[in-house]
C-alpha cells in the first residue's frame, strides 16, 4: 500500500460565536492561515506506476481551494460552523466522490499549533 499527498493553503476568516460565551476571543470574526494535506492510499496502477495522476489530484482540489481562500467560512454552504473539525469533514465530503482512494484530510492552523485529522466515516 502506498500513500501520496498534496498540500494547499488558504487564508480565511470565521467566527465561532455559536460555540462560545460572549466575550470569548473566538466569538469575534478573526482569520487564519490554514494548511491542508490530503492523503490518498492505494496500490499503484501497474501501467502508470501512480496511485493517481497528480494532475487529476490537483484538479479535484482546485475548486475547494477556490471556495475557501480569502472567504468568510461561515457563509460557505456546509460550513456554517467552521471549526477545524468541520473544515476537515467538509473537504473530505467535497473530495470523496472524485477521489475513491481518499484516506485522510489534515487541516492545520500552524501559527496556533493546532490541527485536525479526518479519516472518513466509519
Amino acid at each position: 500500500m502506498i500513500e501520496v499527498f498534496k498540500e494547499f493553503t488558504f487564508e480565511a476568516a470565521h467566527q465561532l460565536a455559536a460555540n462560545v460565551d460572549p466575550g470569548h476571543p473566538y466569538a469575534n470574526i478573526h482569520g487564519h492561515s490554514f494548511k491542508v494535506q490530503v492523503f490518498l492510499k492505494g496500490e499503484p496502477d501497474p501501467e502508470t506506476g501512480w496511485v493517481l495522476d497528480f494532475a487529476k489530484f490537483e484538479a479535484a482540489l482546485a475548486p475547494i481551494r477556490s471556495r475557501l481562500d480569502h472567504n468568510y467560512l461561515n457563509t460557505v454552504s456546509g460550513l456554517e460552523r467552521p471549526t477545524l473539525e468541520n473544515i476537515a469533514q467538509y473537504i473530505w465530503t467535497q473530495l470523496e466522490t472524485d477521489l475513491p482512494v481518499l484516506d485522510r484530510v489534515i487541516v492545520i492552523r500552524g501559527t496556533c499549533g493546532e490541527g485536525c485529522v479526518f479519516r472518513g466515516r466509519a
